[in-house]
């Protein structure tokens, strides 16, 4: 049988399905058009506007480079000479105040940009470390969302996608370590029905970083996971994440069997009250916890 010698037919997109795509409002799609002339490059007076694949690229372009604090209408004469890839790493680099990072993050979040949020981030670690990227970015875009949320309950496909590529992040920065500090590796859990576990993956990646190995228990530990941990492997540091006060039970720590040397006990999150836990430590961020466990250990 012959091949077709039919060429395909593009997708032309209508100006709604572009605003949704790099997630701006379509009345800032007919502004770009008639200030700048960022508009469909096939469009025919009369007609609904629709933009080809090329349109969506240099409008994405645009958009990126927006956020990344060029000017409209220098990002426009950018945009409308762009016939490649769009180098990311190269607009990352020019962020210097951690604020404008947190608003590009977040920008970048709304427009479901993956390959800017995914490279904005790689470049805050590698730059600043996992504790300082966290505390100072991570952190700061995450109050954000909930903030976005709590407000007006709208954005929680950012949230679960900011989620995604976190753990992806983090997971990567999480290797295995050759000559580890400590023999035994320390116990990481978010503890009961916790489904919120983003920190004790950060601070793993983290220890990681200051070349102390962890287990990682995940989300949802019950304490029969944590007491055979403890049997079996007489970690050094224990640290008990809970984001709700439900979770919160100080069971975690008193029923777990006596080993010795007893493990340092650390618990984080805002669920743990401040008088149940006076016999524990309770860490105040990703630094401190990363601090008392590295006493801990003895380094």
């Amino acid at each position: 049988m012959a091949k077709s010698t039919v060429a395909p037919v593009e997708e032309k997109l209508t100006v709604a399905a572009v605003a949704r795509r790099i997630g701006v409002a379509p009345a800032t799609l007919r502004t770009w058009d008639r200030r700048y002339g960022l508009g469909p490059s096939e469009h025919v007076e009369g007609q609904h506007r629709r933009y080809c694949p090329q349109d969506l690229a240099r409008l994405t372009m645009m958009r990126r480079l927006i956020i990344a604090g060029v000017s409209p209408s220098d990002a426009a004469e950018q945009a409308k000479s762009f016939k490649g890839v769009v180098k990311i790493s190269k607009l990352v680099k020019e962020f210097e105040v951690r604020e404008d990072v947190v608003d590009a993050l977040y920008k970048g979040l709304q427009s479901l940009d993956r390959t800017f949020v995914e490279t904005s981030l790689a470049h805050e670690i590698d730059t600043y470390g996992i504790e300082g990227a966290w505390t100072d970015v991570i952190v700061p875009t995450l109050f954000l969302i909930g903030d976005e949320w709590e407000n007006n309950q709208k954005g929680i496909e950012v949230e679960h996608l900011f989620s995604e590529i976190l753990k992806n992040a983090l997971y990567s920065r999480t290797v295995a370590l050759a000559k580890p500090l400590n023999p035994r590796p320390v116990l990481l859990a978010a503890v009961g029905e916790e489904v919120h576990s983003l920190p004790i993956y950060a601070l793993a990646a983290a220890l990681c970083e200051r070349n102390i190995e962890s287990y990682v228990l995940g989300a949802r530990t019950p304490i029969e996971a944590i007491s055979t941990m403890v049997t079996r492997c007489a970690p050094p540091a224990i640290f008990l994440w809970a984001q709700l006060p439900q979770n919160a039970d100080t069971k975690y720590w008193q029923e777990i069997p006596s080993i010795r040397p007893a493990p340092r006990i650390l618990v984080g999150g805002p669920g743990w009250d401040a008088v149940e836990c006076a016999s524990v430590i309770r860490a105040e961020g990703l630094e401190h916890a990363c601090d008392e466990i590295t006493q801990a250990i003895g380094a």
